[in-house]
């Protein structure tokens, strides 16, 4: 028990430190969080195919490349620039190693050119379902979360919706049971109808089945092109991935074709708030210039959105 002096002096030194600390906090200023961000960016491996393709740059180097060249730090590769090295473990581990060297995250595959998913013939379709699966794997291993895939068929609207359902639904069972999405791109044909593109979501109805929707792959057939803005709102509600598409730009740095702007209006509208990748397939501009381009638009609409 305390005596009643040094009880006095404890009250008085505990009052005095009150009376500070409240004076003290009156003149403080506030802490500012920092702002969340309302997208983040990354950069999609086909912007880059002339010089890979070329030699120029070598696709493993593409996550350092993403990184030192143009400070992004979220990748996506298509497989058409390494096509052999699906099951080649030794690739995939150093691809993988680099990008985490350079503290890069490996998004997503996207698979081309392994079949029609929605092909009418039902072992063909079969065998689209299964040349995929070595992507998938692949994808899994480097540490991606989805592949991106097309949704290619033949016949009349519902035919075409019935054949990519059920080739869809078979490819997101497997990809589910390896924790892997497998997302739809708007990529041409009834694909690039967003009404088509949302039934089919619909219709498969899986949560490891998604659509990546792009900026520009809105033409249907040669002569027949889909609403843009319209069909981003339609597939929008199931995006696990979004890519963006420039082609070449203004003097105040715009797009020439597509209003960046209302798409990303499109885009957080709908809840969204993940990677969305710089894609330039422009030809006036250089592939490096052309990047560097598209993502400084990306940050300038970010920033008026904010």
């Amino acid at each position: 028990m305390l005596k009643n002096s040094n009880r006095r002096s404890f009250i008085k030194q505990a009052v005095f430190a009150s009376a500070s600390l409240s004076v003290f906090s009156s003149f403080a200023k506030p802490v500012l969080l920092p702002k969340k961000e309302l997208f983040k960016i990354s950069l999609g491996q086909w912007s880059l195919n002339r010089s890979i393709k070329s030699g120029k740059i070598n696709s493993l180097d593409f996550p350092m490349i993403a990184r030192k060249t143009y400070g992004v730090d979220a990748v996506e590769y298509v497989n058409q620039l390494f096509m052999d090295k699906a099951k080649d473990q030794n690739y995939l581990s150093e691809l993988k190693k680099r990008a985490d060297d350079n503290d890069v995250k490996n998004l997503l595959i996207m698979v081309d050119q392994e079949g029609d998913l929605g092909d009418p013939n039902e072992m063909k379709r079969q065998q689209s379902i299964e040349n995929h699966y070595k992507w998938v794997d692949a994808a899994k291993s480097i540490g991606c979360h989805s592949i991106r895939v097309n949704a290619y068929s033949q016949g009349s609207y519902e035919d075409q919706l019935k054949y990519a359902s059920d080739g869809l639904r078979k490819l997101t069972e497997f990809g589910a049971e390896r924790g892997m999405n497998i997302i739809v791109e708007n990529h041409g044909g009834m694909s690039s109808r967003g009404d088509w593109l949302a039934a089919l979501m619909q219709n498969v109805n899986h949560p490891r089945c998604g659509t990546m929707p792009d900026f520009d792959n809105f033409q249907v057939s040669e002569g027949n092109r889909y609403d843009r803005y319209k069909g981003m709102k339609e597939i929008m509600p199931w995006a696990k991935s979004v890519s963006t598409k420039a082609h070449d730009f203004d003097k105040k740095g715009n797009e020439t074709t597509i209003d960046f702007k209302k798409m990303f209006e499109i885009v957080l509208e709908a809840g969204y708030d993940g990677y969305v990748s710089a894609e330039y397939e422009g030809k006036r501009l250089s592939e490096e210039d052309g990047i560097k381009a598209t993502i400084k638009l990306m940050e300038k609409v970010r920033e008026e959105l904010s």
